[in-house]
């Protein structure tokens, strides 16, 4: 009797949880989890692979990886404003059918300036997937929910990266071009697939309502013009300075501090991805009750916490606790810096402001430049502890933003 009560109850929980948000919602945390599965299966060996392929050194290597994200800084912009303009289905389905045949391409190539090309269609693939699919989700989604959605998406971007690099390895140790092919063929088929789902869903309809003599031009203006929108981007930008010492420098630290350092960090990696998985819903739960600010400055505090962890720990368990601190930050900042953007995008304009978030990449660019020169002339400890007061200014930018916003009550239609 117990245990088929405890059936039910789980059975009516699935079944909340499935009305809890529009079918292709569910569908787009789906496919977000496939992929990142799918990129994560090959991306990281990408490096690997031109080497053994190609004759070109480690610095072209490192430039022809690094043209995606340059691609992507702007990219973000230009699709989320081109969804806004001309649909949002229409980008998605050609973003995806263009991943597609880039991780094709990089599965046949055999040219050096086919893969830099390569790589900078894989930054504009992913920058135009990314807004879109963030935007559409929020068209779809009551206010009072989107923050959930928000975290739910994170926690689908974890469990793919989580699984991805284990099976890119699976495959790689059979043929290195096999995780390439496999990659590109899973897009071509989310691609097809939600193109099925979207229309068998009416977002035609949908889209058919918001009509918008909105130009390209007139977007750029206004979002160019947003002081709320410059503040937030700022505080973007401090954040990912931070966060790029994580998955760049630390590894390096790590790495030189211990024998066996690469253990330690690959160890650490995982408890990232695992505490993602595994806290994401109930910090997410816990969130929900907070303003958006309070829960990013937050996050930016377990940040600078985590931070202070790495440069201060001297053994395997100080550093993986340093890493759950940190990891509470990352599940915290990403989906309430979505939730300030959503609240200041105009109507008709949602996809071109998730799509500026972009810029924020540039943080990503600066980050592992500066944590390396630190990391080089002084130590890990200097880099670390320089790194959390570096994320509090985070905070400072978040909070101007917000108090601008509170006193021009920014109204939700379009201005010039």
């Amino acid at each position: 009797m117990g245990r088929r009560l405890m059936k039910n109850n789980k059975w009516s929980r699935l079944l909340e949880f499935g009305r809890a948000y529009h079918p292709i919602v569910h569908s787009l945390l789906l496919g977000t989890v496939l992929a990142r599965l799918a990129s994560s299966m090959s991306l990281p060996f990408l490096a690997i692979y031109l080497a053994k392929h190609t004759d070109v050194g480690a610095v072209m290597i490192g430039l022809i990886i690094g043209a995606g994200s340059l691609a992507g800084t702007v990219g973000g912009f230009v699709g989320g404003t081109l969804s806004d303009l001309f649909g949002r289905r229409k980008i998605l389905i050609g973003a995806l059918v263009g991943w597609g045949i880039v991780f094709l391409g990089f599965a046949m190539a055999n040219n050096v300036f086919i893969f830099f090309l390569l790589s900078l269609l894989n930054g504009l693939c992913r920058s135009f997937y990314e807004p879109v699919s963030q935007a559409l989700m929020a068209d779809l989604t009551e206010k009072e929910k989107r923050f959930q959605v928000f975290s739910l998406r994170y926690l689908a971007i974890n469990i793919g990266v989580a699984v991805g690099p284990l099976l890119g390895a699976l495959f790689a140790a059979l043929d290195s071009t096999l995780p390439f092919y496999i990659t590109g063929v899973i897009y071509l088929v989310y691609a097809f697939s939600l193109y099925a789902l979207l229309n068998r869903f009416g977002i035609k309809k949908i889209e058919g309502v918001k009509k918008s003599d909105n130009t390209f031009l007139s977007v750029w203006r206004v979002v160019r013009n947003d002081v709320v929108l410059r503040y937030y981007l700022l505080g973007g930008i401090v954040t990912a300075i931070g966060y790029s010492q994580m998955t760049v420098t630390l590894s390096q630290y790590v790495g030189d501090k211990f024998v066996d350092g690469v253990a330690l960090f690959a160890v650490m990696m995982s408890v990232n991805a695992i505490t993602v998985v595994v806290l994401q819903v109930p910090f997410t739960k816990r969130a929900d009750k907070s303003s958006p600010l309070a829960v990013l400055t937050a996050g930016v505090i377990f940040y600078a916490l985590g931070n202070v962890g790495f440069g201060l720990s001297n053994g395997w368990a100080m550093f993986i606790l340093s890493m759950i601190v940190f990891t509470f930050g990352e599940m915290l900042t990403y989906p309430a810096g979505n939730m300030l953007t959503d609240r200041i995008a105009p109507e008709g304009m949602r996809g071109a402001y998730y799509g500026a978030q972009s810029f924020s990449n540039l943080g990503h660019f600066l980050g592992p430049w500066v944590g390396g020169l630190l990391l080089s002339r002084y130590n890990g400890s200097v880099l670390f502890l320089t790194m959390a007061v570096v994320a509090m200014f985070a905070i400072v930018f978040y909070r101007v933003g917000e108090g601008l916003r509170t006193r021009q009550r920014i109204p939700l239609s379009k201005s010039t």
